[in-house]
């Protein structure tokens, strides 16, 4: 009481000290939080040539886009998809605005007119089918008037409209400035058609053991240096994680088995309240399926008819051999134990059929293509049937040059169909008649030829389902197993993969992970793990507990790789390649100048071989592989000619010209010419935006706050 009556006495210094705490806490909030830190990095989340992009306008597009996209979408594929787009608009932006390129209302329309989903809604079209600006234009307005959200995301589709309208303006503009001479075209006729027939020796690289090349990390260095453009690297991070995933044990798998037993047979309950003891029915003698579904299973009760495909290929054999009423199971499928019942079959009860659909004007849901009257359909159809039944055979090839169905062009083929689903006319005719039948057949669509191909008996199962998961021990032992390897990892005493190869745990190691990534293999998206990676108190060797959807993963940051050159290390698997093919190629070399073909053959115990109708455009030789150096170097050499020794992809090569052929002179190489053209042309857009993209200095923060 005494220690009480003191706190009361000091409540106004006790208010005091804990409002300048409170007061601490946030004035150093705000001035070491991110969001201020830098100026710009606080609001800006990116800044591309000077222009800034604020990090509320980018939010706002993520979450239209992430209402677009749809739930599936991650929100970093979102991210990464708006920053795309963000970056490409600020760059060509740029462009649009230097060279005064602006789009007229006009100019929009006819943009729209070139989008099929707006030329090829109906709502737009016209009676003769064609795209109706004013019925486009009347809908943007009640849209104006009526439907405000709907409005604004038009308005959002507006400015994207706009913006790929300017971009096809410049890049046409581009466009217009290529073109390609009558020599240009005379030279690519020529070096898709010159051939050239060679004799050759390959000494292969791999006839040098690897183990013979020495090559040093200086060395190494030296190559990254003389080749900076190859060898730059994004900042990147190296971690191994072990996964502790809450899964059911072997005990809780029994568990769940034995109370989907215990359903099978009646059970005899004390009901408290009324004083008696009950006998409930059990899942092999209830009268109401569904509702002993309702109350026991995780799975409910299916109505709906299944053909043998439709079931578990594992176990269909043995359920549509069940007598009616009688259960199979307990059995393990997937993730539940089950018990299954047959409630009913019914022989024949799917049909799989074709139809040639001949339809006529006024007909339920017909083409509006199709103009002839009823008359002339019916008189078609008789024509055809008659003509058919002699060449049944083809049924597919009369379905898809006749039928007027949208399952012509799949030779008429309608899948299966059980009972009630189809028009009754047609429905009558395939499940009256037996497989191969054929008829024709009226119906509200118009005149059926309808061909029946299968036949399939149907079943209705009922499922006893529990599913298999961890029980409240499993997740406790889990929990303690995760929390005792994260202490002895952070302890230090033994290395991480010795903890864990103690503890029979397995290490999933992920490397080069960048900084915007979220999905790491074996976890899929676990965004907070790569923002630990990377975040500038982590240091190599750090090791943290992450809490996930199924369990808790244990992680180790192994390495971090900053932006600039790759090392040594990194850069080593592609390097010793090269380094090693060069030492090869100068070994193979210098041991073998000045030898003929026969005698470099000879000394090498390899054979002399032949390729022909070589060409620059193709350079492949037969048994070697692509060697563009090779062939380049055969067609600066004349006819009967032996080369040096070249060094060549798969090997040195020694050759000799056996024959030159020169291609055909034309008349005219305009169409060569105009190739080349359309071939640059299709480039343009890709290449112009990956170049100024190149140019341009780009700041991203988005890692700051995604």
């Amino acid at each position: 009481m005494a220690i009480l009556e003191n706190i009361r006495k000091r409540t106004t210094v006790l208010i005091l000290i804990i409002g300048l705490a409170l007061f601490a806490f946030v004035i150093s909030g705000v001035f070491t939080s991110s969001d201020f830190a830098g100026g710009k990095t606080g609001s800006t989340v990116a800044e591309i040539n000077g222009n800034s992009i604020s990090i509320d306008e980018f939010r706002q597009k993520v979450e239209s886009a992430s209402r677009r996209f749809g739930p599936t979408a991650s929100s970093m594929l979102v991210v990464n998809q708006v920053w795309d787009q963000e970056v490409r608009n600020s760059i060509l932006g740029q462009q649009f605005d230097d060279l005064g390129i602006d789009i007229e209302r006009d100019q929009i329309m006819n943009y729209i007119k070139t989008i099929p989903s707006y030329t090829q809604n109906p709502q737009f079209l016209d009676e003769s089918g064609v795209f109706d600006e004013n019925k486009f234009r009347n809908f943007i307005v009640d849209l104006k008037r009526n439907n405000s959200l709907q409005y604004e995301l038009w308005l959002q589709d507006e400015q994207s409209i706009i913006q790929n309208a300017k971009q096809q303006a410049y890049f046409n503009l581009i466009k217009a400035g290529l073109g390609a001479t009558l020599k240009e075209g005379e030279l690519d006729y020529k070096l898709a058609n010159n051939k050239i027939d060679i004799k050759y020796v390959r000494l292969p690289y791999s006839s040098v053991p690897d183990s013979t090349i020495t090559i040093t990390k200086s060395e190494i260095q030296t190559y990254i240096n003389g080749h900076k453009e190859d060898y730059k690297q994004e900042a990147a991070r190296d971690i191994q994680f072990i996964y502790f995933e809450e899964k059911p044990s072997l005990e809780d798998e029994n568990a769940v088995k034995e109370e989907i037993t215990k359903l099978l047979d009646p059970n005899i309950q004390y009901e408290e309240d009324k004083d008696i003891i009950d006998t409930l029915a059990g899942f092999r003698n209830t009268t109401d399926i569904a509702d002993f579904l309702d109350r026991n299973s995780d799975i409910k009760l299916d109505t709906i008819y299944k053909a043998k495909r439709d079931l578990s290929a594992i176990f269909a054999d043995s359920l549509i051999s069940l007598n009616m009423g009688e259960t199979y199971g307990p059995y393990r499928d997937g993730n539940f134990f089950k018990v299954s019942k047959m409630i009913d079959k019914k022989v024949n009860g799917s049909v799989k059929s074709s139809h040639i659909l001949i339809g006529y004007e006024g007909a339920t849901r017909v083409n509006p293509d199709v103009k002839r009257t009823k008359e002339e359909a019916e008189k078609k159809a008789n024509e055809l049937f008659r003509e058919m039944k002699s060449n049944i055979k083809d049924f597919a090839i009369y379905a898809r040059d006749n039928s007027d169905g949208p399952t012509g062009p799949q030779g008429g083929d309608l899948g299966y169909f059980q009972q009630g689903k189809l028009a009754d006319e047609f429905d009558t005719f395939i499940f009256g008649n037996s497989v191969g039948a054929v008829d024709l057949v009226e119906t509200e669509f118009g005149f059926h030829i309808i061909k029946i191909d299968d036949k399939q008996d149907i079943y209705q199962i009922g499922t006893l389902a529990r599913e298999i998961e961890p029980s409240e021990t499993t997740i406790n032992s889990l929990f303690t197993d995760a929390t005792k390897f994260e202490m002895e990892s952070i302890s230090g005493e033994k290395p991480f993969t010795d903890l864990a190869k103690e503890g029979g745990y397995l290490v999933r190691p992920v490397n080069t992970i960048k900084v915007m990534d979220e999905n790491l293999p074996g976890l899929s998206t676990q965004r907070s793990i790569v923002q630990w990676a990377f975040n500038d108190q982590t240091e190599v060797g750090s090791i943290k507990r992450f809490n996930i959807n199924n369990g808790y993963v244990i992680s180790q940051l192994t390495a971090a790789h900053e932006e600039g050159l790759m090392s040594v290390e990194d850069a080593s698997t592609t390097i010793l390649a090269i380094l090693r093919k060069e030492r090869k190629a100068a070994q193979l070399i210098g041991a073998n100048k000045g030898k003929s073909l026969e005698d470099l053959a000879k000394d090498n115990n390899v054979s002399v071989s032949n390729a022909s109708a070589l060409t620059v455009k193709s350079p492949t030789i037969p048994g070697a592989g692509r060697e563009a150096a090779v062939v380049g170097t055969a067609f600066a050499m004349n006819e009967g000619e032996t080369s040096g020794l070249i060094e060549g992809e798969t090997g040195v090569f020694l050759i000799s010209i056996t024959k030159k052929e020169e291609a055909p002179k034309l008349d005219n190489y305009s169409t060569y010419a105009i190739s080349l053209k359309r071939s640059s042309g299709a480039k343009v857009n890709a290449a112009v935006y990956n170049a100024l993209k190149e140019s341009s200095e780009i700041e991203d923060n988005r890692a700051t706050f995604y």
